[in-house]
């Protein structure tokens, strides 16, 4: 049975958004009031207004919010003219999961990711795979006490090489994803954020100071798409690109290939061609599967054929690193030297299967393979 998003949020269902981290032995205390005073921590976006009003400057929606109210993200509310985040420290699903589940095909390879995500989202996608946590709100959803420090401290343990801030939207929980990463850097864990990259400048700025890796889903490359099955915009995503390519940060590009709505070769050749002129050959861009779920359970899986297509686009227009993803086995999840072809990482789904690398160059013709390898 199909369940209504105005169903789903009057019973508060949950059913995806319990903390299934039973092999860390981490025993979390949860909690159904996320919302409550005890975890309120100020946001530190926001501009104060006449009448107790608040502007929201995190992201591009800059919403105006009355007292008592809160932003479109459902986790960010106005308290007496003082703007607070309900989700500090307060995720309500976490999991070890490898990185190229991320993916992420170009950062430490083979290495495990502790990942988690508290409720709420900043846009709404018809087709979201995790619509039961970014589409609720905090009070909504199952969450556990998760700190910094001891987020830091369990990654550590469980020799994590990173933390992922993942499944729902990070921007949403910008302070809480920003102090874990400062914690991780102190016991030498890194930080990768998974996000939709609509956020404004300032905050990504800040953040670049402290990630080490931004994975960023390009939903599609028409602002027809963005309005009618995101309810965002493309624009501010692809200043998002740009930043993280002056910031210098490591940025890899996953692009869920829908059939019928951003599969046209002609859209994705101009996508490809301003990720050559704007953000240079080296970006790897991942091309996925879709398969039917949330509010587009009318239209079939992505077929290969399609996925293989559009990686020869991304190829043919001087990309050096396009893979193909969800199709476990296929010979686009390998990393080929864009010299001499050779197999660089060969994969199977999320599992690395060889790797001839050496110090971060092509092991048969020494040519430099971009990426964090160590």
């Amino acid at each position: 049975m199909m369940i209504s998003r105005r169903h789903f949020f009057k019973t508060g269902s949950a059913a995806g958004c319990l903390f299934m981290l039973g092999k860390t032995g981490l025993a979390a205390q949860k909690s159904a009031t996320s919302g409550s005073d005890r975890n309120l921590v100020e946001a530190r976006y926001y501009e104060k207004q006449p009448n107790r009003k608040i502007k929201c400057v995190l992201c591009p929606r800059e919403c105006m919010i009355d007292d008592l109210e809160r932003g479109y993200c459902g986790v960010r509310e106005n308290r007496n003219g003082i703007y607070y985040t309900l989700v500090y420290g307060k995720p309500c699903t976490a999991h070890i999961d490898p990185i190229e589940k991320k993916p992420l095909f170009h950062f430490l390879p083979g290495s495990e990711a502790f990942s988690f995500a508290t409720a709420g989202c900043n846009v709404f996608c018809k087709f979201c795979q995790n619509w039961e946590i970014s589409q609720a709100r905090p009070e909504q959803v199952q969450s556990f006490d998760l700190p910094p420090r001891q987020a830091a401290q369990i990654a550590a343990e469980k020799k994590c090489a990173s933390i992922s801030y993942t499944y729902s939207e990070p921007v949403i929980f910008t302070e809480y994803m920003y102090d874990c990463a400062v914690e991780g850097r102190s016991r030498n864990v890194k930080s990768v954020m998974v996000t939709n990259g609509y956020i404004q400048a300032k905050p990504m700025q800040d953040l670049c100071q402290v990630l080490h890796s931004v994975k960023v889903d390009l939903k599609a490359f028409t602002e027809r798409f963005y309005k009618e099955l995101v309810s965002g915009q493309l624009r501010p995503v692809l200043d998002t690109l740009v930043l993280l390519r002056k910031m210098n940060m490591w940025t890899e590009i996953v692009y869920l290939v829908i059939p019928g709505q951003n599969d046209d070769p002609r859209e994705l050749e101009q996508m490809c061609r301003w990720i050559y002129k704007e953000l240079g050959p080296g970006v790897p861009v991942h091309f996925s599967r879709f398969y039917p779920q949330y509010r587009l359970t009318n239209l079939p899986a992505t077929p290969v054929q399609t996925l293989n297509k559009a990686r020869k686009i991304g190829l043919d227009n001087g990309l050096n690193f396009v893979y193909t993803g969800n199709v476990p086995g296929d010979p686009g999840e390998n990393t080929y030297c864009p010299k001499c072809k050779a197999t660089v990482i060969r994969r199977i789904g999320f599992s690395v299967t060889e790797m001839n690398l050496k110090n971060g160059t092509c092991s048969r013709c020494n040519e430099k393979i971009p990426g964090i390898w160590s």
